[in-house]
């Protein structure tokens, strides 16, 4: 069985398998598993292990602490090499937000104890959060 079936347009494989097989994840349990927990989106919809992908679907992975959007340009049932997995897909991650825009959160000397009242309030308003 090959790798690839680029003979076949309407080629398809199961979304678990192709995000091992283009090294989005480890391992393909990894991506099972991140399905099941809705950790993987295809075309805006949870994706459960066994749902086809095919050419021009978009994938996105939660994993990590970040969501890796990409978009499916060859189907891989099968791990391949980095450079040839790269090409089976085109990243469409948007680029994360520069670090003066992201926002930090207050930081406690160790040791200080609970915050008060008033240092409470601070943070939340240094959070943006509002309380009703």
């Amino acid at each position: 069985m090959a790798a690839t079936d680029e003979a076949n347009p309407n080629a398809t494989a199961r979304v678990d398998s192709w995000i091992w097989a283009v090294r989005l994840t480890k391992t393909r349990s990894q991506a099972a598993t991140a399905c099941r927990a809705g950790h993987v989106r295809v075309n805006g919809d949870r994706a459960k292990p066994a749902q086809a992908v095919k050419p021009g679907d978009e994938v996105r992975v939660f994993h990590a602490g970040h969501e890796r959007v990409v978009e499916v340009k060859r189907v891989l049932t099968k791990r391949v090499g980095a450079p040839v997995a790269a090409e089976a897909y085109t990243d469409r991650t948007p680029a994360p937000p520069p670090r003066e825009h992201v926002a930090l959160a207050g930081v406690r000397d160790r040791g200080a104890g609970r915050p008060t009242k008033r240092e409470r309030r601070e943070l939340d308003q240094l959070r943006g959060a509002r309380r009703a």
